[in-house]
């Protein structure tokens, strides 16, 4: 397919994707130019191209044209893992098409981390504002005070952001209702109380202790996220600020402290970092989740690696949605094996499995461990009224310290694997 005209083609589905999801501050024309200059780029990559930021800019973009709901997120990901991979390869018969897929499944996990670092900026910068204008607001109180008071009044009540005064003696003298809520209290129960009481013993963490420290004059200023644990056992995140407010003399008279809720982001990274590392089919771990995973694991390191045999013949003869719901099975079952161990079962492939298993106490470990997966895996199962079997090939590898290169961990087990494959098969389905 012409470049141009593939890159225009996967904009105008990009587009419809994201259409509806917020208020953009382009217009339709605006967006299928700069979807446009994006997929250019983004084609490029899954074809094996030197820009590693793509997909991250491709975010940061979305972003600033105001696209911060989270199902731009979700209405994006099957465009790039899907239809980018489509647009990319030169038909089904490609041979470069698993690459092309595996590099599109890749820039859609770098999209989603780099939208939910677009949206903490956004936040970041926000927040960043409002606290200027409230300092500039409370400092010029000291010199144009009839004016600027009214101001003050105006920013700290009606910002949707929380912000508080605390004295040099560690008392609230006042807050707005938003930061009340944060804090499960209301304005009014909040002045004249220290805040250790109004935190609790549960809450007197690290950003209490940086407030202790400007309390006792040993720091001006702080920036930290922290966690609030309310008495219904809901916890809210907050993005908190503390300031120091001198007066004309120099010596500070109050602190003040502005905190945004980012509680929703917060889960949003959580639910983003989760689809990023798992297989969407079974929950398993998928294969960037288990380099990493491998990257720091603790010595000594066992690994099983697991091939099911039959398994194509099950897709042909039942159909895809059954073999879906093997593998759904089969993904349960190592769950099971593998906890009596606390060892990590990841997907790495279509019918491919690898059992990690840190602080391995040997061969012999990973043999009755093998045994184990073995005999789960080849029970037969029931799916849909059809009682099915499957094989199972496992090799197994160990090592005594952690290979500098962890793809040799992998291939160790895989060819160990492939030695044993005979010795494993089973009844494809019956």
């Amino acid at each position: 397919m012409d470049e141009a005209v593939g890159s225009w083609e996967l904009a105008q589905r990009w587009a419809d994707a994201l259409d509806g999801v917020v208020a953009p501050t382009l217009n339709r024309s605006q967006i299928d130019e700069m979807l446009a200059a994006l997929c250019t780029g983004l084609i490029d990559a899954a074809r094996g191209g030197e820009d590693p930021d793509i997909a991250r800019r491709a975010a940061r973009m979305l972003v600033a044209a105001n696209y911060r709901d989270p199902s731009a997120v979700s209405r994006s990901v099957p465009v790039l893992c899907t239809d980018l991979v489509e647009v990319a390869a030169d038909g089904p018969a490609d041979p470069a098409l698993p690459r092309i897929r595996e590099r599109a499944i890749g820039l859609a996990a770098e999209f989603a981390a780099g939208f939910t670092a677009a949206l903490r900026a956004a936040a970041l910068a926000e927040q960043e504002a409002t606290l200027s204008a409230v300092l500039a607001a409370a400092q010029e109180a000291e010199t144009r005070r009839a004016l600027s008071e009214a101001r003050f009044e105006a920013v700290f009540d009606g910002a949707l952001v929380g912000i508080g005064t605390v004295d040099m003696s560690g008392q609230v003298v006042n807050c707005n209702a938003t930061m009340a809520q944060m804090l499960g209290q209301t304005p009014e129960t909040m002045p004249g109380r220290t805040v250790a009481d109004i935190l609790g013993p549960q809450n007197l963490n690290f950003a209490f202790e940086q407030l202790q420290r400007m309390v006792a004059g040993e720091s001006e200023s702080f920036r930290t996220e922290t966690e609030h644990l309310h008495t219904d056992g809901r916890v809210t995140a907050i993005d908190l600020s503390m300031s120091a407010v001198r007066g004309a003399d120099g010596g500070i008279e109050f602190l003040i402290g502005v905190a945004v809720d980012v509680t929703e982001r917060k889960q949003l990274a959580d639910r983003l970092w989760h689809d990023a590392n798992h297989d969407a089919l079974t929950g398993l771990p998928n294969r960037p989740h288990l380099f990493n995973r491998l990257d720091g694991a603790e010595s000594p390191i066992g690994v099983c690696y697991l091939d099911l045999d039959g398994f194509k013949e099950i897709n042909d003869l039942w159909g895809h949605a059954i073999g879906d719901r093997v593998l759904e099975v089969v993904a349960d079952r190592m769950r099971d094996v593998v906890r009596s161990v606390d060892g990590l079962a990841a997907r790495i492939g279509g019918d491919e499995f690898l059992v990690l298993v840190e602080s391995c106490s040997g061969e012999t470990q990973l043999t009755e461990l093998a045994a184990q997966l073995m005999a789960a895996l080849t029970e037969p199962l029931e799916v849909d009224g059809h009682v099915l079997a499957v094989g199972v090939s496992i090799g197994t590898a160990f090592f005594a310290e952690l290979p500098s290169a962890v793809d040799e961990l992998v291939h160790v087990a895989d060819a160990a694997m492939y030695r044993n494959k005979n010795d494993a098969r089973r009844d494809p389905a019956r």
